[in-house]
């Protein structure tokens, strides 16, 4: 599988304390905690306004707390410092490819655009990138001509590139039927189980969650309300969280 593991070091340990942000007069975050080990695949899971994203922005540098902090590997810190002192990478929800370039330029454009490597040698990370996602035979199309879960892989694949020790995931299912969001779920266990890289879930999807987490925490109007293994979110007694795991739809009659 083209010695992934061999190239990546082990996954970071991601600490948020205390996270609080406000616009305005509105609270978002209210002091968030959790911990994410090395190596470990951690769920953010919660229903849409409930502080998800400002949290990732928070993640990737795009915003800076009014309190609290973020720690990697014990060192605090600062809007920018990740991405210079860490390997990260970021699965958006979009998937974010450029329909003006084939799927092989979308997974090498960090390599290419820093020139960091021969174009022959781009060629082969970007190939075996792909392969890695179940995709080996699709570099010359253009992402217009995927489906959603083809999008969706071929976004991880590029975010391999950078040998990332820390990925972040938003909401990596959304819009894909239930059979292409259960490939996106294995591809990302087995990334995990084979490169040893700290996983960083944001989701609502329940069954995603379920699926994958190692560990996981329920967010609710700004505040982390449980954290724990799957078994222990499903059996909490919380209201709010047994209201969020039940919801379904119900027709009138």
């Amino acid at each position: 599988m083209n010695g992934l593991a061999d190239k990546v070091q082990r996954g970071v340990r991601l600490e948020v304390r205390g996270l609080r942000k406000s616009f305005d007069e509105h609270e978002v975050l209210k002091g968030i905690d959790f911990a994410v080990g090395p190596g470990e695949i951690f769920v953010i899971m919660g229903p849409s306004g409930s502080g998800k994203s400002v949290l990732l922005k928070h993640l990737i540098g795009l915003e800076a707390p009014d309190g609290g902090q973020i720690l990697i590997n014990g060192e605090a810190m600062q809007p920018g410092d990740m991405a210079s002192k860490y390997r990260m990478a970021m699965v958006f929800q979009s998937g974010a490819l450029l329909n003006s370039l084939t799927v092989g330029e979308n997974v090498g454009l960090y390599l290419s655009e820093h020139r960091l490597k021969s174009a022959d040698e781009i060629a082969r990370i970007v190939a075996g990138k792909l392969a890695d996602v179940g995709l080996k035979d699709v570099g010359d199309k253009s992402p217009s001509d995927l489906s959603g879960g083809m999008k969706k892989r071929v976004a991880i694949a590029r975010a391999l590139v950078v040998e990332p020790q820390l990925i972040l995931y938003d909401e990596p299912t959304s819009e894909l039927d239930p059979l292409s969001a259960v490939v996106v779920g294995e591809q990302i266990v087995q990334l995990k189980e084979r490169t040893h890289v700290t996983s960083l879930v944001v989701s609502h999807d329940r069954d995603l969650a379920f699926g994958i987490a190692d560990r996981m925490a329920v967010i609710h109007e700004g505040n982390i309300v449980a954290a724990g293994a799957p078994d222990e979110i499903k059996k909490s007694a919380d209201p709010l969280i047994q209201k969020f795991l039940q919801a379904d739809f119900k027709r009138a009659e």
